[in-house]
């Protein structure tokens, strides 16, 4: 029997890899399997907990992928184990033997340890589709009307951003003294702490969650602070923390550190298993994991790929039409830093360069033609002799690129 080529999981990783494969191996099977029943975006998870869309709509593929790319696809499956021996996938019931075998199974959200908080019915992440669906389920069976979040990140903020629009309260208890602690300075947190403060939302910044109420149902009713106040609330979100999803590789033998250890090409410490995305723990952007999942497919097929992007240090953010790009350093690490900043009524700027190499940058309000500012700080690009000509916020494309034969941006 012909073995296939086998991926967990179908975030962007995993579903760019099949494509790739696909691509290579025309003729191959190729076996796909999910926990959720739907292939998704997580950076859409928020329009379906909010109601804006359904299952299908947060698929970012054509809806026939599977059947015009010829795989198969199993649905609500989990992977149980790997036996890397027997080359083989343990499923709850069976397994699924690989000729190579692509793990990205992405990352799971973590729970502090606060009472109740690991054993109570109603505390939920927000990582995947079937965490917005419980969290959608417990709305409707609890008649929601206020809910307490750990967590002022972007998943937590998504996660705000949702319930508000369905009339839901919302408290956010954030151990930073700002919102987005990890995407802005203190600046471009407050437009968007009042923007979600203006829509309803209620920040506790500073402060941690130390206790809970619990009712003799099992549900947490009310969330005590490390300043003694107490919020009532129908259930709980945990969105300060993710971690890889590596619990089912224990007793496989493969090498694990902060994440599933790769080389430069995807490749796992056995020859035949590779991984990408947030497993691997290298990078959480959709960009880079896509990349890696393509990287990881040519490998598999006996192509030379490397992959060495590994800068993962950008967000795009967008709540309440107020749009921003984050890249980099958003706080000056060293001495020596020079910051130029400049705000108007719509928008806030910053620049963080070092050496004459751009370190940072922020752009809240409009973020057109910004795109080159990623480049600049990922290639360490010396800019002092441009800022002799002209101030920083000048600065654009045609400082640092040309165009080739065909037209195309070529950087100079």
């Amino acid at each position: 029997m012909v073995r296939p080529y086998v991926i967990i999981g179908t975030g962007a990783a995993g579903m760019a890899a099949a494509e790739r494969l696909r691509l290579l191996k025309p003729e191959a099977p190729i076996q796909m399997m999910s926990v959720d029943e739907y292939s998704h975006s997580r950076c859409m998870l928020h329009k379906y907990l909010g109601g804006e869309r359904d299952e299908k709509g947060l698929s970012f593929v054509d809806e026939d992928f599977f059947e015009k790319k010829n795989i198969m696809w199993g649905k609500g499956q989990t992977a149980k184990a790997i036996d890397p021996k027997e080359k083989r996938v343990i499923l709850e019931e069976g397994y699924q033997p690989y000729e190579k075998l692509l793990i990205a199974t992405g990352s799971v959200f973590g729970i502090p340890p606060i009472p109740n908080f690991r054993t109570a019915a109603n505390v939920f992440g927000f990582r995947d589709l079937s965490d917005a669906q419980k969290m959608n389920k417990a709305i409707e069976e609890l008649n929601a009307k206020q809910v307490f979040i750990v967590g002022s990140g972007l998943v937590g903020l998504d996660v705000a951003y949702a319930l508000i629009e369905r009339g839901i309260q919302v408290t956010i208890a954030e151990m930073a003294d700002r919102v987005l602690p990890l995407q802005t300075d203190a600046v471009s947190a407050k437009a968007y702490q009042e923007l979600f403060e203006k829509a309803g939302a209620r920040f506790k910044l500073g402060i941690g969650a130390s206790d809970s109420v619990i009712n003799d149902k099992n549900q947490i009713t009310a969330v005590k602070l490390s300043n003694g106040e107490e919020i009532s609330c129908d259930f709980v979100v945990c969105a300060a923390g993710v971690r890889p999803n590596l619990a089912f590789l224990e007793g496989s033998g493969l090498a694990v550190e902060r994440g599933l250890v790769v080389d430069e090409m995807m490749r796992t410490s056995d020859p035949d298993i590779y991984g990408a995305g947030d497993v691997t723990a290298l990078s959480g952007i959709w960009p880079n994991a896509m990349d890696q999942g393509r990287i990881a497919a040519a490998n598999m097929c006996g192509r030379q790929q490397k992959y060495t992007d590994t800068f993962c240090i950008k967000n795009t953010i967008n709540f309440f039409g107020l749009t921003m790009l984050s890249v980099g350093e958003v706080e000056p690490k060293e001495e020596g830093s020079q910051v130029f900043t400049r705000e108007c009524r719509n928008a806030y700027q910053k620049v963080i360069v070092r050496d004459g190499v751009v370190k940072g940058v922020q752009f809240q309000g409009d973020i057109s033609h910004t795109g080159f500012w990623q480049y600049l700080i990922k290639n360490q690009i010396d800019i002092s002799g441009k800022l002799k000509e002209k101030s920083v916020f000048d600065l654009g494309y045609g400082d640092f690129y040309g165009t080739d034969e065909l037209g195309e941006y070529q950087y100079r």
